[in-house]
C-alpha cells in the first residue's frame, strides 16, 4: 500500500477546501493555569459532519474518478468515519454503504442515514465490521474506503495539522487521541515535514490501550473488542497507521474512564464545548500528567462532537 506524502496533504487541501470548514483554534486560561502550560485546542467538533473524518472521507471520495464513482463508496466505521463518508457521497452525489456496530451512538446512526448513507448493522468487534463488510462490499460493489488504514484518508487527516500550526506557531508538542492512528498518521505527516521539532503524543483510553502496547511491544498488538466509553477509540491500529505511529510518535499515555470522563465535562463546563469522549482523552492525559507538558505551547486535537445528548457518560 502507498505511503502518503505531504505533497499528498497538500493536493487534499486543495481538494476538501470547498467542502469543509477551517475549524477554530480555541484557549482557556483556566486549564492553561490548571496544567502550568499553554493549550490551543483544535476544534474539529466543528466540522463539516461534526467531526475530522470529514476531511480524509471527502478528500477520498472527491479522488476517485469519474467511472469509479458511478458505483459508490463503502467501508465500516463505528460512526464518524461512516457520517463522514455519507456526508462527502452526498456532495458528489454518489451512493454510500456503511457497516456499522448495533451499538454505535443513536446520534452518529442518525446523522448516517440523514446524509444519505445506507447501515448495515454489524456485532461491535473488528472481526464481525470485517466479516460482515466483506458481504457488503461483495454485494453492493463500490469503493472501499477505509476508515483510517488508507492514503487517501491518512493525507487528508494530514490537512488539520497544516491548519493548526498556521493558527498556532511554535508547538512544541501536539496532543491527539489514537484508536486505529488516522489522525496521529495524518498529524505524523505534516509535523515530520513542517515542523520535526514538534513532539506528537498520543492518547489513548486505559481499557482500549492496543496502540499504547504496541508501541511498547515494537510491534501490532490487536483487541478485537474492548470495552469504553471512547467508542470511536476502539479500533486496532493497521500497517498503514503503524508505518506512522512508530516513526514518530514520541509517546503514548493512557487514561481511565473515569479520567475522560472528568475531561469530557470540565471541557463543558470551562469551553462551553460538547465534545465526544474519545476527544477528551487528550485533556485527560495532559491533566493527568502536567509535568509532562509544563512551560510547553501544545496543540490538543478534539476530533468530534457527535454526542448522544440522551446517555451523557456522566448521567
Amino acid at each position: 500500500m502507498k505511503i502518503p506524502t505531504f505533497e499528498d496533504v497538500k493536493t487534499a487541501s486543495d481538494r476538501i477546501r470547498p467542502y469543509i470548514h477551517r475549524t477554530p483554534v480555541l484557549t482557556s486560561s483556566y486549564l492553561n493555569e490548571r496544567v502550568g502550560a499553554q493549550l490551543f485546542f483544535k476544534c474539529e467538533n466543528f466540522q463539516k459532519a461534526g467531526a475530522f473524518k470529514a476531511r480524509g472521507a471527502t478528500n477520498a471520495v472527491f479522488s476517485l474518478s469519474d467511472k469509479a464513482a458511478e458505483k459508490g463508496v463503502c467501508t465500516h466505521s463505528s460512526g464518524n468515519h461512516a457520517l463522514s463518508l455519507s456526508y462527502a457521497s452526498g456532495r458528489r452525489n454518489i451512493p454510500c454503504h456503511v457497516v456499522m456496530p448495533r451499538t454505535a451512538p443513536t446520534a452518529k446512526k442518525d446523522a448516517v442515514r440523514g446524509y444519505g448513507g445506507v447501515i448495515t448493522e454489524c456485532e461491535p468487534s473488528t472481526s464481525s465490521r470485517e466479516a460482515v463488510f466483506s458481504e457488503l462490499q461483495a454485494k453492493m460493489g463500490g469503493d472501499f474506503v477505509h476508515p483510517y488504514n488508507d492514503p487517501r484518508v491518512i493525507a487528508g487527516q494530514g490537512t488539520c495539522s497544516l491548519e493548526l500550526i498556521e493558527q498556532a506557531d511554535g508547538l512544541d508538542i501536539v496532543v491527539a487521541p489514537i484508536g486505529g492512528g488516522g489522525m496521529v498518521s495524518g498529524t505524523c505527516l505534516t509535523l515530520s515535514t513542517l515542523a520535526p521539532e514538534t513532539e506528537i503524543i498520543a492518547a489513548e483510553p486505559e481499557q482500549a490501550d492496543d496502540a499504547y502496547r504496541s508501541f511498547k511491544a515494537g510491534h501490532i498488538i490487536a483487541d478485537d473488542a474492548p470495552n469504553t466509553v471512547a467508542d470511536g477509540l476502539k479500533v486496532p491500529l493497521k500497517e498503514l497507521t503503524w508505518h506512522f505511529v512508530s516513526n514518530h510518535v514520541t509517546d503514548i499515555f493512557t487514561a481511565s474512564e473515569k479520567e475522560i470522563i472528568d475531561a469530557m465535562k470540565l471541557t463543558w463546563k470551562r469551553m462551553k464545548i460538547l465534545i465526544e469522549a474519545s476527544c477528551a482523552v487528550p485533556l485527560a492525559i495532559i491533566l493527568k500528567n502536567p509535568d509532562r507538558f509544563r512551560g510547553k505551547r501544545v496543540g490538543v486535537i478534539i476530533t468530534g462532537g457527535n454526542v448522544d445528548l440522551d446517555t451523557l457518560p456522566w448521567i
